[in-house]
């Protein structure tokens, strides 16, 4: 739950509205967000919630880094699953390969999430493996030990549509 996030300093040095301003933050971030903007747009900078929009745009960023993460175990996942399961082969893990690839090639027009996403493609793999293992069954040794697929590969279109068919 979020909390109040209130000024050091003396209340009299306080934006006339703040207490009120921050209790938005919890009750209608959305609401509180629209003010944010609109304050910045009017350039009141003074009167703006720094320890909430601090707060927020931290908890952003993280979350952009996770639902990365998220993205990359899935799809490694169902490259896996894949790769060791021809036989097995669906149009819903070919749609869930297209679609975390494509929504990864969205989210790493950023440099500073793609610069993530290659740090942590190592442990995201590996918890691709532990995905792919519950799903098809296999042991995990049976799965390559290291990534085998690059972030240019994991982001490119190599897929050809008749592969899904077999």
């Amino acid at each position: 739950m979020k909390k109040v996030m209130s000024r050091s300093g003396p209340a009299s040095k306080r934006p006339e509205g703040f207490a009120q301003l921050a209790r938005t933050y919890v009750e209608d971030e959305t609401a509180w967000l629209d003010t944010m903007v609109r304050l910045i747009k009017q350039k009141r900078f003074a009167e703006l919630d720094y320890e909430n929009l601090t707060e927020f745009l931290e908890s952003m960023a993280k979350r952009d880094r996770r639902e990365v993460k998220s993205r990359l175990v899935s799809l490694m996942a169902h490259l896996l699953k894949w790769q060791f399961q021809p036989r097995r082969r669906s149009r819903s893990w070919h749609v869930t390969i297209l679609n975390q690839r494509s929504e990864l090639q969205d989210d790493l027009t950023s440099k500073t999430l793609r610069n993530h996403a290659q740090e942590v493609l190592p442990e995201a793999y590996q918890r691709a493996v532990r995905q792919a293992a519950v799903e098809t069954g296999l042991a995990e040794d049976r799965l390559p030990a290291h990534c085998p697929f690059s972030l240019d590969f994991l982001l490119s279109d190599e897929f050809s549509e008749s592969e899904a068919l077999e």
